[in-house]
C-alpha cells in the first residue's frame, strides 16, 4: 500500500505585520502548489520540497533568498540545509552571498560531494564550480527590509522577526524530505548561522520516523534539537501532537518562540507555533485545493 502524498510548508514564524499577511499567505499557497505538482508528475519527495523552497526563497515577501533580512553589516548572509529520509543523505550551506536560491546549492552539495555543509566563501566557489549563477549580493536586497535595518541600528536592537522557509513532503513511494532555508535574523553577527542548515535542529528527515522543518529562534532550536526531537515524539503521539509538544519544549526550556511543520511516515501533517503567526500551506491526495493559514 503506497503512503499518502503530501507537502507541507511554512513561510516563517513571527508576528507577521497586517500588511505583509497576504504577500505570505500567497507566497505559501504558491510554494505548496509547486511541490504538488512535481508529486502529481511521479516526482519524487526531494524534488518537491526543492521546488517549493526555491520559489519561497525568490519570492521578495520572505526571509530567504530575495528579500531576507539584514545583519548588523547591512549585508544578507543565507543558510539552507536539506535532508533525505531514504538513505539519511543531507546537504547545508551556512552564510553564502551572492545566491539567490541557496537550497539548490544545499543540494549540490548533497548529491556531488562527501559533505553536508559548506559555509562561506568556499560555499559559492562551490556553487561556481557545479555552474550555478551568483548574483551582486545587493541584488538580493530589497528596500523594505533597508528600511527595517535603519530603524533597528537607530533603536539599537534586533528587532529580530527570525522566520525561515521550510517544506517537508511524502511522495508516492512513501519517501520523506525535508528542506529549510533562511536569511537569519535582523542585525545578527556577520557569520552568524542559525538552526535552518543543521541537521536536527532545523530540519530532519527519516521515513522511519517522520520529517520536519523548524522556524523561529534559530539559537533556542539548536539547543533543544528541535527537527528530530518533533520527528522522535510521533510514533507515540502522532504528528499533531508532537509539533506542539516541541514547540512546549523549545518555549519552556530556552523561553524560544517559533514554529514547526512535520509529517509522519504515512505522510499525516502536524503543525504549531507559539508566535503571533506562521504562514503555512498543505496539499495531500484527495485534496482539490491546499489548506493555507496564518
Amino acid at each position: 500500500m503506497k503512503n499518502r502524498r503530501v507537502v507541507l510548508v511554512h513561510g516563517g514564524a513571527w508576528a507577521v505585520p497586517d500588511e505583509e499577511k497576504e504577500p505570505h499567505l500567497e507566497g505559501v499557497r504558491s510554494a505548496v502548489t509547486q511541490g504538488w505538482d512535481v508529486l502529481s508528475q511521479g516526482g519524487s519527495s526531494l524534488d518537491a520540497v526543492v521546488e517549493a523552497v526555491r520559489l519561497m526563497e525568490s519570492n521578495p515577501a520572505l526571509n530567504a533568498g530575495r528579500g531576507s533580512v539584514l545583519n548588523l553589516e547591512g549585508e544578507v548572509e543565507l543558510d539552507a540545509g536539506i535532508m533525505d529520509g531514504k538513505t539519511l543523505a543531507a546537504g547545508a550551506v551556512a552564510s553564502v552571498r551572492g545566491i539567490e536560491n541557496p537550497i539548490e546549492l544545499a543540494r549540490k552539495v548533497m548529491d556531488s560531494t562527501p559533505h553536508v555543509m559548506l559555509a562561506g566563501p568556499g560555499a559559492v566557489s562551490f556553487a561556481r564550480q557545479q555552474g550555478m549563477s551568483t548574483c551582486d549580493p545587493s541584488v538580493l536586497i530589497e528596500p523594505r527590509e533597508r528600511a527595517r535595518w535603519k530603524v533597528a541600528r537607530k533603536q539599537a536592537e534586533r528587532l529580530d522577526p527570525g522566520d525561515t522557509v521550510g517544506a517537508v513532503a511524502c511522495d508516492e513511494e512513501g519517501h520523506l524530505a525535508s528542506a529549510t532555508s533562511t536569511g537569519g535574523s535582523l542585525l545578527k553577527l556577520p557569520g552568524r548561522v542559525g538552526d535552518a542548515p543543521i541537521v536536527g535542529a532545523g530540519l530532519y528527515a527519516d521515513d522511519q520516523l517522520g520529517a520536519a522543518s523548524s522556524t523561529g529562534w534559530g539559537e533556542g532550536s539548536i539547543r533543544v534539537a528541535m527537527a528530530f526531537r518533533a520527528v522522535s515524539l510521533i510514533a507515540s503521539s502522532g504528528a499533531a501532537k508532537a509539533a506542539h509538544e516541541a514547540i512546549r519544549i523549545l518555549e519552556s526550556r530556552t523561553g524560544g518562540r517559533g514554529g514547526i511543520i512535520l509529517i509522519d511516515p504515512e505522510g499525516n501533517p502536524g503543525f504549531h507555533f507559539n508566535t503571533p503567526s506562521m504562514a503555512h500551506a498543505y496539499m495531500k491526495d484527495g485534496m482539490a485545493e491546499p489548506v493555507v493559514g496564518i
